[in-house]
């Protein structure tokens, strides 16, 4: 049995018809929420600003961040029906008939949002503060990448927190991330890696793109097995992106400088998935000192 089917049967992921978009039973949700708890202990000492945003995004936005230019394999338009009375009847009869309808919908201004991080730039435009801004977030993420492995949702959530500042802050900020969240993960149990990373960028150009993005430590990843040991699932991610968004955003800093960004989140779903592969199907037989840190 994979460990898809075992979750399933555990009723902590419920299918849904759909690869990749399964429910979450009460006990994965109970973990869920733990941990998120377990995660805000831990970010509380820094003081960040908290945001919240919904799973869907400003296209304008989602355009001007740059996702479809490098990703458009994982995007996601929302598409609605604007039409006439006469069109709304073709609409009904190409239904009933199993006949496709998708040419009947016009896109709209919202698409899904791909990264938690990406609401917050239009919202820092202007000048920030000397030792920059610090801003934790939490957002579902929609990819399009189907797959039964369940730890390849196409819907996810992420707890993402942003850092903007000067290189030294932003990079001195990230480093020090790096090492909590891999103490962090470890002192739950997991078996996890750091390692130099990047992201899937499309086509040919994107793997050059890619391997400059390893080559100049610009991504790095914590890994655990989950699904599969031979190729481990990143559950954490660190990514620096230097002048990106501040460019496109027009965030800079008191001296006229453009700011820059780093970013480090935390799959919740693969990180609770990784808790589960680790130490069971049933969180009451979880070791004592797992339980501790989860449910203190």
């Amino acid at each position: 049995m994979s460990f898809y089917d075992e979750l399933v049967a555990h009723k902590l992921l419920l299918p849904t018809g759909v690869d990749g978009i399964p429910g979450r039973g009460a006990v994965f949700e109970d973990v869920m929420r733990h941990f998120d708890n377990c995660l805000t202990r831990t970010i509380r000492p820094d003081n960040p600003e908290e945001m919240h945003f919904p799973p869907a995004i400003n296209r304008k936005v989602f355009e001007k961040a740059g996702f479809l230019k490098s990703f458009p394999h994982l995007a996601g338009s929302i598409f609605s029906f604007t039409g006439t009375e006469t069109q709304h009847r073709e609409l009904v009869g190409r239904l009933e008939a199993h006949q496709p309808w998708a040419d009947l919908q016009t896109m709209t201004d919202v698409c899904l949002t791909a990264s938690a991080c990406y609401p917050v730039y239009p919202l820092c435009t202007g000048t920030v503060p000397e030792d920059g801004r610090l801003i934790d977030i939490w957002a579902y993420c929609f990819r399009h990448e189907p797959s039964l492995d369940p730890a390849r949702m196409q819907m996810f959530r992420m707890r993402e927190n942003i850092r903007i500042g000067n290189e030294e802050t932003v990079l001195r900020w990230r480093t020090m991330w790096m090492e909590r969240g891999v103490a962090l993960l470890k002192s739950l149990g997991l078996p996890v890696i750091l390692e130099a990373a990047s992201d899937p960028f499309f086509g040919r150009v994107g793997k050059m793109l890619a391997a400059n993005q390893k080559e100049q430590g610009l991504k790095f990843e914590v890994v655990v097995p989950i699904d599969s040991v031979e190729k481990p699932t990143a559950i954490m991610s660190f990514n620096f992106h230097r002048e990106h968004f501040t460019s496109e955003f027009d965030i800079r800093m008191p001296d006229g400088s453009l700011a820059q960004t780093a970013c480090l989140g935390f799959g919740m779903e693969r990180c609770v998935l990784a808790l589960f592969k680790v130490h069971g199907f049933d969180p009451k037989s979880w070791p004592a000192a797992v339980r501790s840190l989860l449910w203190s």
